[in-house]
């Protein structure tokens, strides 16, 4: 609760004070029937999680599946993978299956296998192979629908990056990084570019980082960390800005330091340092801005679980784990509590879940009964329900009432954890209807509605990918400085890049890829060759990936 301004003692307050009622627990969450750890865990459409593969001794690499019913708190069996596999990766694609390649198997041997699993009918399906085999390696969902796989291990540590297609279940190479990646992480930024960052490979540990454009296909380097890591975890901010915390070095071993980077500057700052180094942990932002940072190794599994507050830029110790875990997963559930998944520290099937606690009464929280699915980029998110008003305003109900019993709608992609807030046009007691909704990541995203501060238990709304169309040249124009600018108009959240030659009859493989489009308002498309001064003629050909 904010408490602001007012009269005082010693006159008028300009200070601002806030009561925070939060419990922070931990309770079990039954057991899983098969012991794991580097498995992997997907949040579904229906709200349920998808535990898949994983290894139970690092000797045997395990095609059991198991589905977790956050709504009843149960675990029961699913489809078996194909492949039994660990260390490998998993997306939750949009069109609600779950793609898993790569990892390791049981004969010791690294894979280039890839699978999808179907929820519908609960079975997996053989999907296209890996140019190349690889584990521990990162996977990314991209915001026109492909899928980002970056690094990883295979013959030696790999600086290759792959491409998966949904439309034709193909994957075809994407450029090469500057240098090996693995134990590293990615993290799709606002932009739509991807930030690798980290490496633990033969090669030492890295500081240096890489950018993805996937309008161009093109990698380039940005600023480099301040300490090098690997094992460590990434999290995408409300602010946009990525806070790296803990993971490993051969100089400083076990990491407590973080950093954030500022897409903006491309650099890389230091924060507030973890109480306990840690790497293997998992890190996830929570609904209320936190960072809940969980369990992990140091010489011995870790119990311990930390807080980051971005505002204040500090950890704070919160409730430990009932148990060690090491090489997890943790998952945010629809109902705002935190699933964590896997090894005990010694290869036991426990869970836990996390509950942020935030003190109200059950009766007071808003309920989501319908909410727009798919929802189109440019269209307005409608949701109905109950308790879109809520119990009392902010302060006394008198002339100088400040109300927060109107609903606030946030919308949080499952793939990147970017975090908006919509602008309302209308709600009601049973209803609310949000502005056009604009640059927000295509896939599925959790929508939460907050009513004096209580949020609803979430929904999971498929934010479709959209679909270009031919492009409508609106402006071209020589700048002073002779650079050349081109606008146009196409489908709002579109993706493009622009290719350009001095030569139209050349193949498209001899054109020079210059980078994405700016999409400067909702369908107003704009690029700017500053290049453009160096060639007497130029042609442009606008793509779409």
């Amino acid at each position: 609760m904010l408490v602001v301004g007012g009269g005082g003692n010693t006159g008028f307050l300009s200070s601002a004070e806030l009561y925070n009622p939060t419990t922070e627990t931990w309770t079990t969450a039954g057991a899983m029937s098969t012991a794991r750890e580097v498995h992997t865990a997907t949040l579904l459409a229906n709200g349920g999680v998808l535990i898949a593969g994983g290894t139970p001794d690092l000797l045997v690499s395990l095609s059991s599946t198991e589905l977790y019913d956050s709504t009843i708190g149960t675990w029961m069996g699913t489809g078996p993978l194909n492949t039994g596999r660990y260390s490998h990766a998993a997306t939750l694609l949009p069109s609600g299956q779950v793609l898993i390649a790569g990892g390791y198997d049981s004969g010791g041997s690294v894979i280039s296998s890839a699978e999808l699993y179907d929820p519908a009918r609960e079975t997996w399906t053989a999907t296209g192979l890996l140019n190349t085999a690889r584990y521990n390696h990162t996977m990314t969902l991209l915001p026109y629908g492909k899928v980002l796989v970056v690094g990883g291990s295979g013959n030696g540590d790999l600086s290759s990056a792959e491409l998966y297609d949904p439309a034709n279940g193909k994957w075809t190479t994407t450029g090469t990084l500057a240098k090996p990646h693995k134990s590293h992480t990615a993290t799709l930024l606002p932009t739509g570019k991807v930030l690798i960052a980290g490496d633990s490979g033969s090669s030492g540990f890295a500081s240096k980082c890489e950018l993805y454009d996937p309008t161009a296909e093109l990698w380039t380097a940005t600023g480099a960390l301040n300490t090098s890591r690997g094992s460590h975890t990434a999290t995408l901010l409300r602010n946009g800005k990525v806070l790296v915390a803990g993971g490993f070095n051969t100089s400083g071993g076990w990491l407590s330091s973080g950093e954030l980077y500022d897409p903006a500057t491309e650099m890389w700052t230091a924060t507030g340092e973890l109480i306990t180094a840690r790497s293997g942990h998992t890190a996830t932002l929570l609904p209320n801005g936190k960072v809940l940072v969980a369990g992990g190794y140091n010489g011995s599994g870790l119990s311990s679980v930390e807080l980051y507050d971005p505002g204040a830029g500090k950890w704070t110790v919160t409730r430990a784990l009932a148990s060690a875990h090491r090489y997890h997963t943790a998952t945010l559930l629809p109902n705002g509590e935190v699933l964590v998944a896997g090894d005990r520290n010694g290869f036991f099937p426990s869970a836990e879940l996390y509950d942020v606690g935030l003190g109200f009464d059950a009766s007071w929280r808003p309920q989501i009964a319908t909410v727009t699915s798919p929802l189109t980029l440019g269209s307005s998110l409608a949701i109905t329900g109950s308790g879109f008003r809520g119990v009392s305003g902010g302060s006394s109900g008198n002339s100088q009432d400040s109300p927060a019993d109107y609903p606030v709608v946030q919308l949080r992609s499952l793939e990147s954890a970017q975090t908006i807030f919509l602008s309302c046009t209308n709600w009601s007691t049973n209803s609310f209807a949000s502005a056009p909704v604009n640059s927000f990541p295509p896939g599925y995203a959790l929508a939460t509605v907050f009513v004096n501060g209580i949020p609803s238990t979430s929904s999971v709304v498929n934010v479709s990918v959209p679909i270009p169309n031919a492009p409508n040249l609106t402006d071209t124009k020589t700048l002073s400085n002779g650079s050349f600018q081109f606008a146009f108009t196409n489908s709002v959240g579109a993706i493009f890049g622009v290719l350009t030659t001095t030569n139209v009859a050349w193949p498209l493989t001899n054109w020079t890829a210059l980078g994405g489009v700016t999409e400067i308002s909702p369908g107003q498309f704009q690029f700017t060759d500053p290049q453009a001064t160096n060639n007497p003629q130029s042609f442009y050909l606008i793509r779409s990936p």
